[in-house]
């Protein structure tokens, strides 16, 4: 399992859209994939599940990725966090 821990940079946060491209990046990869705060966490790969964590802009966040493509998974999401907008 691959995991990191990273502030959320994106001006909105995972609000509607946004969420919207997590979840679309996520499911691209063959690796389970989740996102969590506060010891919580959701499958990457719902948009209701990423949504329903109400995470805003400058909140630290734990991605975890388990499965053959876990490393990229992890970086590819980290990336996309990392944005300013998307």
């Amino acid at each position: 399992m691959v995991e990191k821990v990273l502030t959320v940079n994106l001006a909105q946060g995972l609000a509607a859209r946004p969420a919207a491209e997590f979840v679309k990046l996520a499911s691209s990869f063959a690796s389970s994939v989740r996102v969590g705060k506060h010891d919580q966490f959701v499958d990457a790969k719902s948009v209701l599940g990423v949504m329903s964590m109400a995470i805003a802009h400058g909140e630290t966040v734990t991605l975890q990725a388990e499965g053959s493509d876990e490393a990229e998974a992890v970086a590819a999401l980290a990336d996309l966090l990392g944005k300013e907008s998307l």
